[in-house]
């Protein structure tokens, strides 16, 4: 054991830096995109704040399409893309790009989902008070849906966890690459087992840091 561990100990560890460098990049700039898009969504619905028919039928066809496309498909399409974008289209900072185009449009519906669940009557005090749709947005909607969008964040990290596996088929690096090289081609089931006990770790802890995280913040177990 000790010997394995020896041998392949650096390999695993940058295989796992890669993977979580994968994850919460594309994590980050899946909601700086998804997020807008969410609150947009919730925005101009028929019972929003601000509603518009045109925006959000095109805001929801568009996230709805983009939800619709298998990630193995996304990833090959968007090569031109990547190699605009980051100038190579193999490696873990390239695999961000079709990561980030991939967990948008989720991130968009979650952000939808959060903000519909605030009390409209909170909302509507807003109103009341002369707070602005912007105010509203930013200080009342987003505040009170914080442990949603936690635990929206933690299930959009742990699903691009297993999205950075199978981009790791493409030459993207991480674990799920050293998984397909070594424990597939190689037929090494040893590091294939190893490589899924550490994302099943990794998970874990996300999940449980975030869990936590969302429950102190959250008002209503106060």
């Amino acid at each position: 054991m000790m010997e394995f561990f020896m041998e392949y100990k650096d390999m695993l560890f940058e295989g796992s830096y890669e993977t979580l460098l994968m994850t919460f990049a594309s994590t980050i700039f899946a909601y700086i995109i998804g997020l807008p898009l969410g609150v947009t969504m919730v925005i101009t619905d028929a019972h929003g704040i601000n509603p518009n028919k045109t925006i959000n039928t095109v805001l929801g066809t568009i996230i709805n399409i983009g939800r619709s496309i298998p990630f193995v498909i996304l990833i090959v399409a968007v090569i031109p893309l990547t190699r605009f974008i980051v100038g190579k289209a193999i490696g873990p900072v390239a695999a961000i790009v079709p990561l980030t185009i991939a967990a948008a449009p989720f991130v968009a519906r979650m952000v939808e989902t959060a903000l519909q669940e605030v009390d409209p009557g909170v909302v509507e005090a807003a109103k009341t008070m002369g707070a602005t749709n912007a105010q509203i947005a930013l200080k009342v909607l987003l505040p009170e849906a914080v442990p949603s969008l936690i635990r929206g964040f933690s299930i959009t990290t742990i699903t691009l966890i297993g999205y950075s596996a199978m981009a790791g088929a493409f030459g993207a690096g991480g674990l799920g690459d050293i998984a397909i090289r070594y424990g597939h081609h190689r037929y090494q089931a040893d590091i294939m087992w190893v490589t899924v006990v550490l994302i099943v770790v990794i998970v874990q802890a996300i999940q449980m840091c975030f869990e936590l995280a969302a429950k102190k913040i959250d008002k209503r177990n106060k």
